[in-house]
């Protein structure tokens, strides 16, 4: 869980936004009732990881695609280890996910992922309904944890790149804590709570290849809720993390609160950094669309 957390972390936002606006407009219509308003965007994105092993440099890149209709929504995204980044991690994932769109956030009706790593290479399924949860797993797991995940919790959650996305997009409350929170994850065996707090009262100026400015620094803290090894469930420590993940927000015009750069310390590899390497918006030309303006027959 740890390792698509930390690449995931990285959903976004848009509609209109240059990525280099620097603070929220309390005017703007937030990024979901916009697209909702009838406004499909698609989304690209890009996320660099970087870590030092033995002197060396040790690399990886996750990239996400989002389409976002009035309606609906879907998510394809690579994520994987380059260069001697298989040192401490052999990661090579493609993920899938889909469902709802309201203007409060959207919501997961089905989710894939695909693990090429050569050793399981493990395929997971899940379907989510109003009522309850199917999951597949090939091959199967050992175990679901103890105590396993409950349909009564899973339908309080979604998979890792909609709970990341949806986080990023979700309207902030006036006065409320703009880290926003929790961010409610099931990737089909582990169902975590990510819990943001702000880590610095002022905003810290952020500069990647993808979004600069002031940003707002969050700390992340997990709770392992079920799906878990004995003994694991309500630890809320990020496993082979050292103190808080740093989390910084790109606060946009458009609303939204952008994950532009995330720091962890851990305990083999020293300190890992994830920057924004890519984010762009765009217009999602649908079928419909496209016949009302001559470009379909």
């Amino acid at each position: 869980m740890k390792r698509s957390l930390l690449f995931a972390a990285a959903s976004l936002s848009l509609l209109g936004a240059s990525v280099a606006q620097t603070g929220p407009s309390s005017g703007a219509s937030t990024v979901l009732a916009s697209i909702k308003s009838g406004a499909p965007t698609r989304m690209v994105y890009e996320l660099d990881a970087r870590a030092i092993v033995f002197i060396l440099p040790a690399t990886g890149r996750a990239s996400f695609t989002v389409d976002m209709k009035p309606d609906s929504y879907a998510i394809k995204s690579r994520v994987r280890t380059t260069g001697l980044a298989d040192v401490f991690v052999n990661y090579d994932m493609n993920l899938n996910a889909s469902g709802t769109t309201s203007a409060a956030g959207l919501k997961t009706t089905k989710y894939t992922s695909q693990n090429n790593d050569g050793k399981k290479n493990r395929r997971v399924e899940i379907d989510i309904t109003d009522k309850g949860f199917k999951m597949s797993a090939k091959p199967k797991f050992g175990n679901l944890g103890d105590p396993a995940a409950t349909a009564e919790q899973v339908l309080l959650t979604n998979d890792p790149l909609t709970a990341l996305i949806t986080f990023a997009l979700e309207p902030r409350a006036k006065g409320a804590d703009p880290c926003g929170g929790p961010i409610k994850i099931f990737d089909g065996r582990q169902l975590t709570y990510l819990h943001l707090k702000r880590g610095n009262a002022n905003t810290v100026k952020v500069k990647t290849p993808g979004w600069s400015g002031q940003a707002i620094e969050c700390h992340v803290t997990m709770d392992k809720v079920a799906g878990y090894k004995k003994g694991e469930s309500n630890n809320d420590t990020l496993t082979g993390i050292s103190g808080p993940l740093r989390m910084y927000l790109a606060p946009l015009e458009n609303g939204a609160h952008v994950p532009v750069k995330i720091v962890a310390d851990t305990d083999k590899v020293g300190k890992v950094t994830l920057t924004a390497k890519t984010l762009r918006f765009e217009p999602l030309v649908t079928t419909a669309a496209a016949t009302k303006t001559g470009g379909g027959r």
